[in-house]
């Protein structure tokens, strides 16, 4: 279409950590930490709701590589940690460390990753 509408809705997905792509194996989720609402119910009904916050965060799993200085990436801290999504969104999270647990699948050389920030953003193209 002439508006740029695309039918694609998901598929291919890019991680990049302070702009270096990563080889993102797939299965990616993020929240944006949008509070997290949840109902007060008393005796007599509803009173209303309270809202918690959030923590934003990006998780899912990368391949490792010749070239990955896994010690250096499971420790890093203050980075910008972008996932680019195949329906044209990108979502961005500045000042992000890493809260992986450091375990590493050798079978296929998986690396499962989480970055947690206190600030997040979402471009869409």
């Amino acid at each position: 279409m002439a508006n740029g509408s695309n039918n694609r809705r998901a598929g291919k997905i890019y991680l990049k950590v302070d702009g270096v792509q990563r080889d993102a194996k797939g299965k990616f989720s993020y929240n944006l930490g949008i509070g997290k609402r949840e109902a007060i119910v008393g005796a007599d009904g509803i009173h209303g709701y309270k809202e918690t916050p959030q923590v934003p965060f990006v998780e899912g799993a990368i391949t490792d590589s010749v070239d990955l200085d896994l010690a250096a990436f499971l420790s890093a801290d203050n980075v910008t940690v972008t996932l680019e999504l195949a329906n044209g969104k990108t979502v961005v999270f500045a000042n992000a460390w890493s809260a992986s647990e450091g375990k590493v699948e050798c079978e296929e050389g998986e690396v499962p990753v989480r970055f947690e920030s206190r600030k997040q953003g979402i471009e869409q193209k």
